[in-house]
């Protein structure tokens, strides 16, 4: 789902920074337990909320969107090969 990969995105990029969820969700002027899920990918954030946490990161909301854009990419090819190579399940 592209709010997994997006969360990802995010918590790679902050870790990169070294910095934890307090320091970005405080910065960001959202809950630490929110930014947690939408890090996990079990919450989607909304363009402002992503926005503020970019903004936080000191990243362009735009880099964030086309890292998550390459991801998803990528994510769907090997889904389709791995798709591929499976046996096909008889259909009763």
């Amino acid at each position: 789902m592209l709010r997994e990969v997006i969360g990802d995105q995010l918590r790679r990029n902050r870790a990169d920074q070294n910095r934890t969820l307090r320091d970005i969700s405080g910065a960001a002027n959202v809950s630490l337990g929110y930014l947690s899920e939408v890090e996990r990918g079990q919450k989607e954030a909304s363009s402002e909320l992503l926005a503020a946490i970019c903004g936080a990161l000191k990243m362009p909301l735009s880099e964030l969107l086309m890292a998550a854009g390459m991801q998803a990419a990528v994510d769907e090819v090997v889904n389709e090969a791995e798709a591929m190579t499976r046996p096909e399940v008889a259909q009763v």
